[in-house]
């Protein structure tokens, strides 16, 4: 489905995730954090540009190897991203929803 975000028209799967990561951008990124309720800090940026990385090395996405990263731990990564850590994280880098979760 098309959509606009940022008056930008990117094409959304029925879950709200982007089905095309050369749409994302900051400023999308932005949009999609406040309609999550969060104010995306460089705390924020730093997990999001390692899940984003490890997307693009198609290495897949769990809470635990997140909390591994050395990036955050998993009791921040639930401080940041708290209504669903991975989905969540994942819905703002752009990136597909990873299988892990449900």
């Amino acid at each position: 489905m098309l959509t606009t975000i940022s008056n930008k028209t990117v094409s959304l799967n029925e879950e709200g995730y982007l089905t095309d990561f050369s749409q994302w951008d900051k400023t999308i990124a932005h949009e999609i954090a406040q309609q999550t309720g969060i104010d995306l800090t460089p705390r924020h940026w730093d997990v999001i540009n390692y899940v984003q990385d490890q997307h693009t090395k198609e290495i897949p996405l769990t809470i635990r190897n997140v909390g591994k990263s050395g990036v955050v731990d998993i009791k921040e990564f639930y401080q940041l991203f708290p209504a669903g850590p991975l989905k969540t994280c994942t819905k703002i880098a752009g990136i597909p929803k990873p299988v892990s979760c449900i």
